[in-house]
């Protein structure tokens, strides 16, 4: 059966500058191999600044977005991480999905958190993405959709792992970590939650906790600190199914379906 094997960076960045930041990573993962995916936080090349709409730049232009294609390419794994990204004279947080064979796609944002003001910046996407890898599908999420169960619900197990990227502050530690473990129990999916770590230049200060859980919510990788680091973990396919067959509790799962309100998300 299908394993992947999954490589969590938990980063500090460095201010705000592209460039820094990407050299910077470049070097922590200089010696990285024999992994399937690349998981770097949200807004891994900037952190969170006010200013960062200002910072942003197409697919085709970006910095950041060819240093991943060019990852993706040398390490033979995928490379994903969210960047500000222009599209259409709009301002996107776009999770980026960059393969080694150079090709890219992507998931934009689509809860913005409005207790920062995300919405009057940021254009919000407009679909889920379930994106297949290694003979996993992989439902894209970017750090305050993890708090929408709705939207990350798991409709018969149309998703094998929830990925979260995110910028979570150390205040709300406690629900990051417990929102994660109950999206995998609640989905009986694998989760891979990266976080970054540090302080931005608004002051906040992050926790990191980045974590890999398997379908019953146990911790494969679990690093309570606020430091950086690179952690590769495993998961497979075989278990996943067999539990899945074993308690089937997805089988009696609610039905519901999503209309779009007339803000920005998706509703029941």
């Amino acid at each position: 059966m299908s394993e992947m094997r999954i490589t969590l960076v938990q980063a500090d960045p460095r201010g705000d500058s592209i460039r820094a930041n990407c050299t910077m990573l470049d070097e922590w993962l200089r010696d990285v191999h024999a992994t399937d995916l690349i998981v770097l936080p949200e807004m891994f090349a900037t952190g969170f600044a006010s200013h960062m709409p200002d910072l942003a730049e197409s697919m085709a232009e970006s910095h950041a977005v060819q240093w991943m294609r060019g990852l993706a390419e040398r390490s033979g794994a995928v490379v994903t991480g969210s960047l500000p990204i222009l599209d259409q004279g709009r301002c996107f947080n776009r999770l980026v999905w960059a393969c080694p064979d150079g090709s890219l796609d992507w998931y934009d944002k689509w809860h913005l958190f409005r207790m920062a003001g995300e919405q009057e910046r940021y254009g919000a996407g407009q679909q889920r993405r379930v994106i297949e890898l290694a003979g996993f599908r992989i439902l894209l999420g970017v750090c305050y959709d993890l708090r929408f169960p709705v939207w990350q619900r798991n409709v018969d197990n149309e998703y094998d792992v929830l990925l979260c990227v995110a910028n979570w502050p150390s205040a709300r530690r406690n629900a990051w970590r417990t929102l994660l473990q109950a999206r995998a129990i609640e989905n009986q999916a694998y989760v891979i939650g990266v976080n970054r770590t540090g302080e931005d230049a608004r002051g906040q200060h992050y926790s990191g906790d980045s974590m890999l859980l398997d379908y019953t919510g146990e911790a494969l990788i679990d690093e309570p600190q606020s430091v950086p680091f690179v952690r590769t973990g495993t998961i497979g396919l075989e278990g996943l199914q067999g539990y899945r067959e074993r308690f089937p509790a997805w089988r009696d799962a609610d039905r519901f379906s999503l209309q779009h309100p007339p803000e920005q998300g998706w509703s029941s």
